[in-house]
């Protein structure tokens, strides 16, 4: 019997390495490969890869990102793609440590969509926004035919304005540097899991999508440049965000494992999956580096706001070898956290 290799469903490549998997949309090592393989190599990119890039416009410096949204189902305990789009485009310019001022919106809509469903995700979006403080402004839509697109895409834009005295980069990470983490994680995956799947546990794990940028501006107010980076740890978990800022920095990364908080019921379903909590995504906690001298002044303006009322310190930036990420274990044992290989849980934002 042979076997169609394109047939396959494994997100991870076997001898096919020339088309695109899902696995290429995980946040993790296959999708860093399409980056700086394919995508990069086509345009200018100067520096590290960001949440966001800083423009400067006649000496204000703008911060602008884009992003889409193809979450499965639309609608998940704690939220939904509507407002989601909108915690994580202004949770993305938050992290060049800039206050979001506006947003674009744009849709895909599939053919046959229901409007009401139409209706509940724009309200949703509309409500979300307000609650953030940042207005959509302008925006497009697209309708595409029936089984071109699963019903609904969306894709914000985000503009934002740099705090002043706030210099973070995932670039700018230093040995000695104490890494904040601002809340439990896991959560968004998970409940979008559960939802899609009707896994049908006792208790409800509800996504944390949440806008961060009072948070961030909490942190900068006390912190200023001794904030160094920081990072929403979305696609990929909190894995793949802490090997991103080890690698741009050139730095090694050490966590205490036991120390990172994963809700109980999280905990559960990924022990259940078989699925490791650090590479589970989140939408609504952020990771920083902050200069040793700074971070407990930092950590205090964190536990002051309802975002970051569990924010704890989980780890150091190291002197070593640049990129590495190592996690102290429960036994007294090391181990190293690489990004996922493949598309752990597809579909999740």
């Amino acid at each position: 019997m042979t076997v169609d290799p394109l047939a396959a469903t494994c997100p991870v490549p076997l001898a096919e390495n020339e088309r695109v998997l899902l696995g290429h949309g995980s946040g993790g090592q296959l999708m860093a490969e399409l980056l700086t393989e394919v995508i990069i190599p086509a345009f200018d990119v100067p520096g590290p890869l960001e949440d966001a890039a800083v423009l400067d416009a006649a000496g204000t410096e703008l911060v602008f990102s884009t992003d889409s949204f193809v979450v499965s189902p639309r609608f998940f305990p704690g939220g939904d793609i509507g407002s989601l789009a909108v915690h994580g485009t202004v949770n993305d310019v938050a992290m060049r440590g800039a206050r979001p001022i506006a947003l674009s919106l744009a849709y895909v809509l599939e053919e046959g969509l229901p409007l009401a469903e139409l209706r509940a995700v724009t309200e949703s979006v509309a409500i979300a926004a307000r609650a953030a403080g940042v207005p959509v402004v302008t925006g497009d839509t697209k309708v595409v035919g029936r089984g071109a697109a699963d019903g609904l895409y969306l894709t914000t834009t985000g503009v934002g304005l740099r705090l002043p005295g706030a210099r973070p980069s995932a670039a700018a990470g230093k040995p000695g540097d104490v890494v904040l983490l601002s809340g439990p994680i896991g959560s968004h995956g998970t409940a979008v899991l559960t939802a899609r799947e009707g896994l049908g546990f006792d208790t409800e794990i509800r996504s944390d999508s949440q806008p961060l940028h009072d948070l961030v501006a909490a942190m900068i107010t006390v912190g200023g440049a001794a904030v160094h980076a920081l990072r929403d740890p979305t696609r990929g978990g909190l894995a793949s965000a802490l090997n991103e800022l080890a690698a741009a920095s050139g730095v090694a990364v050490e966590i205490d494992e036991p120390g990172v908080p994963v809700p109980e019921p999280v905990a559960a379903i990924c022990e259940l999956l078989g699925l490791d909590p650090l590479h589970v995504a989140n939408e609504g906690c952020l990771v920083a580096l902050v200069a040793p001298e700074a971070a407990d002044a930092v950590l205090a303006a964190m536990r002051a706001r309802p975002e970051g009322a569990q924010a704890l310190a989980i780890g150091r930036v190291l002197e070593g070898a640049p990129g590495r990420v190592t996690a102290r274990t429960l036994v007294g044992s090391t181990r190293v956290v690489d990004m996922v290989i493949g598309e752990q849980l597809p579909r999740i934002c």
